[in-house]
């Protein structure tokens, strides 16, 4: 086989080059480095990277707590606010959360590198086997947890320290959710989804059924006739579809099932990659996808985004990293159609666009990319059954500021709830809160009345 055959094909690196192309991204600092990067900190008081972190956690102590020789007292820091910190440490956008609020990102100076410093104190302390937290006097309350995601296992993990007993249902045959599914694999080496998820089961009093399907296998009015509470973190399960033509052509696939292949794949050359691939969309997942399609040997990645750079939700950084790696990403283009030959994907013909009074519009210039694979990754949709009477908005479930869905007794977060942004670490706090709402609000009605004079 050559080197880059023409059409979609397995094995076109060595196995050298696949092991060197998805080795991790950022390896773990040394004690050295994380002592040198520590010492950069000022520890400010009013410390803006801590308001800038969805899970509000003590930035400026945990890294006293490195700085001082103890990553294990920095890891519970940073597990008190989110038990996740190790995925987090390695996918949260940093650059546009905590490190572009440190007082260090100037013209002259980098920011502090926290991201890489929380994931040395959370290795750090999971490598050691260290649990800091004990399960308190069982409550004899149970709690159903739909979705094994972030938000779910966060909630699981909060009420189970409470004493709580939880079952959390999954469709998948893994826990994780977009952690094990959906993130590049060279962000997470190592099968370190699992790892956490292990972490984070071993406080015990959670039970997971995999396999599980709401709306298939059981609805949200049967776990309600069953549990005393049930948090609802389902995530985003389908994919906007394109509306063109050639749309189901062969070589036309969904970029959150090229990337969730390529993550449960045990050999990386059994991927089949195109030898001219476009992507389409502006986000993360485009982003992922484009890259890793490179690393498996691709000779041309393109992205084509309908709109300009500024416009696109993948963080500059990351449009960086994909332009590093051989990834051509262009602007104001949008599918038109999807041309074929012999019954596969032989182009794409594009249209360019701009922006007229306030609205994407098409110039009606066209254009056409040569392709053989194209992937879409033009955003998730909420879908999901057996919600019943659920109150949803703009397509999501509608929730108060603690999670609390229109349903008593029901709670929501992550995704699947309308404001969800998409991301690791607010879907972790979305879990973590509502776990605490739901606590409150079983205690209180578990407390004795008070008797009145």
């Amino acid at each position: 086989m050559e080197r880059l055959e023409t059409g979609i094909h397995a094995g076109r690196l060595t196995p050298a080059e696949y092991e060197a192309n998805f080795s991790d991204l950022h390896p773990r600092l040394d004690n050295h480095e994380a002592l040198v990067a520590a010492d950069r900190c000022y520890f400010c008081y009013d410390a803006p990277c801590m308001t800038a972190c969805p899970t509000s956690i003590d930035i400026p102590l945990f890294i006293r707590q490195i700085s001082t020789g103890n990553p294990l007292g920095s890891a519970k820091t940073i597990f008190d606010q989110n038990i996740l910190g190790g995925m987090c440490a390695r996918v949260c956008p940093t650059e546009e959360l905590c490190e572009q609020a440190c007082v260090r990102n100037t013209a002259e100076e980098r920011p502090v590198e926290i991201g890489r410093l929380q994931r040395y104190a959370t290795d750090a302390a999971m490598q050691a086997g260290k649990q800091f937290y004990v399960r308190a006097e069982a409550s004899g309350k149970r709690i159903a947890v739909v979705g094994a995601g972030p938000a779910g296992l966060a909630a699981a993990h909060r009420l189970a320290v409470k004493g709580h007993s939880v079952t959390i249902y999954d469709g998948r045959e893994k826990s994780g959710g977009l952690n094990e599914y959906g993130i590049a694999t060279y962000k997470t080496v190592d099968d370190f989804a699992q790892q956490e998820v292990d972490y984070i089961m071993s406080i015990g009093g959670i039970e997971v059924r995999h396999g599980a399907l709401l709306g298939r296998d059981f609805s949200l009015s049967d776990l309600q006739a069953q549990y005393d509470a049930v948090f609802l973190g389902i995530g985003l399960a389908g994919v906007n579809a394109l509306r063109i033509e050639g749309e189901n052509l062969a070589g036309v696939d969904d970029a959150v099932d090229f990337i969730a292949a390529l993550r449960q794949a045990e050999d990386k050359s059994d991927i089949a990659i195109g030898r001219r691939v476009v992507v389409l969309g502006g986000g993360m997942t485009a982003i992922d996808a484009a890259v890793q399609a490179k690393l498996l040997g691709a000779e041309e990645v393109t992205i084509c985004y309908r709109r300009g750079k500024e416009h696109m939700n993948a963080s500059e950084y990351e449009q960086d990293l994909a332009s590093s790696k051989g990834v051509i990403i262009r602007h104001w283009l949008a599918p038109k159609s999807i041309l074929s030959q012999d019954g596969k994907v032989a182009a794409i013909e594009v249209e360019y666009t701009k922006i007229l009074d306030g609205r994407l519009v098409g110039t009606g210039e066209t254009g056409v990319i040569a392709a053989d694979q194209i992937f879409k990754a033009i955003g998730q949709t909420f879908e999901a059954s057996g919600l019943g009477a659920l109150r949803m908005e703009s397509g999501r479930i509608a929730v108060d500021v603690e999670g609390r869905t229109s349903l008593d007794g029901v709670w929501a977060g992550g995704d699947c709830v309308f404001g969800g942004e998409d991301l690791t670490v607010s879907a972790v706090a979305h879990g973590r809160d509502a776990a605490e709402s739901i606590h409150r609000t079983l205690s209180a009605a578990a407390a004795p009345a008070v008797a009145v004079a």
